[in-house]
């Protein structure tokens, strides 16, 4: 089942696109990661909105969690009112667990399409689908600057580029901490616990430094044409990261200027409703001639009788 869904899909894409693009493996690289972003496009800007929305919750949830620590359920029925589920922080992973199955599948199939051994060679004729004819492909150029893409780089440049590249990513995907401006609740504690209470912002503040860490330290075994993948796919993640952060914004100032709108709308209707409604109102005045009219004509009446009894 793996070897059917990962590993023989990519092995197949990437030599139609070394075959496509001018027997270069840079290049079949290049638009094969392009290709894999655009697949995880829907879940990563899913995954953004998602903690941008929390981050914005921040204060909501840490009042919540101050005021209903010791009743975990009405904690949980509090943050349902406001929206807040907390198993959506797992969401988080999902980009980084979906991606997986791609890194160790592209691991294993770059150690087959730029292997030289016999045995990798006759794997690979096995993995092949009918329309691709390796006749005209193998030997694959596997040589790039002072790279050979199926072994790791000697200098160690590749495995920094993915720990600064990984760590970019990760801090523009991830949304600013929201300040906290009460500066009172600051004051009391004085002890200097002046810590988030929200697991969510702790875990992917560290998720922050330790995933770059780790991919960094394993892009040191890692063959440089996996590294190389890991650069481009951080660098696509970059643009990404600066284009919803645009959008976010232009989202958040266009949702402020229309509560701003509605709120002059109420203001304005209230000013001209007062005259409006004082229009058909009747005056002081006129209720005044009306009630002395009202009077005459009683007393009016009055005589007449008088004069018909008389």
């Amino acid at each position: 089942m793996w070897d059917l869904l990962i590993i023989n899909p990519i092995t197949n894409a990437l030599l139609w696109l070394y075959d496509i693009l001018g027997n270069n493996f840079i290049l079949a690289l290049t638009v094969f990661t392009i290709f894999t972003r655009i697949l995880m496009l829907p879940l990563n800007l899913r995954q953004q909105r998602s903690m941008a929305k929390t981050q914005e919750m921040q204060p909501q949830i840490r009042a919540i969690q101050q005021k209903y620590k010791d009743n975990p359920q009405k904690m949980q029925e509090e943050f349902q009112k406001i929206g807040y589920n907390p198993a959506e922080s797992l969401s988080g992973c999902l980009p980084l667990l979906a991606t997986m199955p791609i890194l160790f599948g592209l691991f294993q199939v770059l150690r087959l399409v730029l292997g030289s051994t016999p045995q990798a060679l006759f794997e690979l004729t096995q993995r092949v689908y009918p329309g691709i004819d390796l006749t005209n492909l193998l030997p694959i150029k596997s040589n790039f600057l002072w790279l050979n893409l199926g072994q790791p780089d000697p200098l160690y440049i590749l495995p920094i580029l993915v720990f600064v590249t990984m760590f970019l990513q990760t801090k523009l995907t991830t949304p600013a901490a929201a300040k906290k401006d009460d500066s009172k609740s600051n004051n009391k504690k004085g002890n200097g616990k002046e810590q988030n209470d929200d697991p969510t912002a702790a875990m992917t503040q560290s998720m922050q430094y330790t995933m770059p860490i780790m991919f960094g330290f394993f892009s040191l075994s890692f063959q440089s044409g996996l590294s190389i993948y890991f650069v481009l796919s951080n660098l696509i993640g970059i643009a990404q990261g600066f284009y919803t952060r645009r959008v976010m914004e232009a989202e958040r100032e266009a949702l402020a200027q229309e509560k701003e709108l509605k709120a002059m709308g109420l203001k304005g209707g209230t000013s001209f409703s007062e005259p409006e409604m004082s229009i058909d109102r009747p005056s002081k005045e006129t209720k005044d001639q009306a009630t002395q009219g009202d009077n005459k004509k009683q007393s009016q009446s009055k005589r007449k009788r008088r004069s018909a009894k008389r």
